[in-house]
């Protein structure tokens, strides 16, 4: 819509996967932009029933974070946007796209970036840096193409998700890395049975898989 009406300073959006919710409850964002930078103002409203509506600034939104209580639940929100060349916008969301699928899993199913990148770092080259390239737990998979994206291989329970993050995390930890922050986030109550552990891609396997879940349900921004 935004590309045919002429609005730019929205292409980053296309590819997200998840919802404006979403977006919006973890500032979401890519090449540049944010949410926070695009947002006028939110609404919605909580659990007793309130309508509800803050600012960016209001809300806190900072690196893939807001102070949203957690009891909002955004309806709508007001962008902003630029009048823009409708062929420079096409032109610009075919590049995010052809980038996307060159450097990110395409066409399987996964709930996106996993990890917020830590301060000077990327997330991806320190999961490479641990050997977690093509790990896998239960029918949940690091993907090869990038390192920073857990994909569900077919099968793959909340388990075995929630386990090959964390299991992720410590490895990372183990060798001096920083401390991985989940970007996506995760709801339901832990409890599952261990799946075992493999690594596809021919690095070092590291035995024992970190023992945290979470049940049927795992991520909050999109269905793995």
């Amino acid at each position: 819509y935004a590309a045919r009406a002429g609005l730019a300073g929205l292409e980053f959006l296309i590819g997200i996967p998840g919802t404006i919710g979403g977006g919006l409850r973890m500032n979401a964002g890519a090449y540049g932009t944010e949410f926070r930078d695009i947002t006028i103002r939110a609404h919605g409203v909580d659990r007793k029933g309130q309508t509800v509506s803050a600012t960016p600034d209001e809300m806190g939104m900072a690196y893939r974070h807001s102070d949203a209580p957690a009891d909002w639940i955004f309806t709508h929100a007001t962008f902003r946007a630029v009048a823009g060349d409708k062929a420079a916008i096409k032109t610009r969301m075919k590049e995010i796209v052809a980038s996307r699928g060159d450097a990110q899993p395409r066409g399987v199913r996964t709930g996106g970036s996993t990890f917020a990148n830590p301060p000077g770092a990327k997330a991806w080259q320190e999961i490479d840096a641990a050997g977690c390239r093509g790990l896998m737990v239960g029918g949940a998979q690091v993907s090869e193409k990038h390192c920073n994206f857990l994909i569900n291989t077919g099968g793959a329970s909340a388990h075995d998700i929630e386990t090959l993050g964390e299991t992720v995390r410590a490895r990372v930890a183990a060798r001096g890395g920083p401390a991985l922050r989940w970007e996506i986030r995760r709801v339901g109550q832990e409890g599952g049975t261990p799946a075992r552990t493999k690594n596809t891609s021919g690095a070092k396997n590291i035995s024992g898989a970190a023992d945290t879940s979470r049940s049927p349900g795992t991520t909050g921004r999109t269905g793995v």
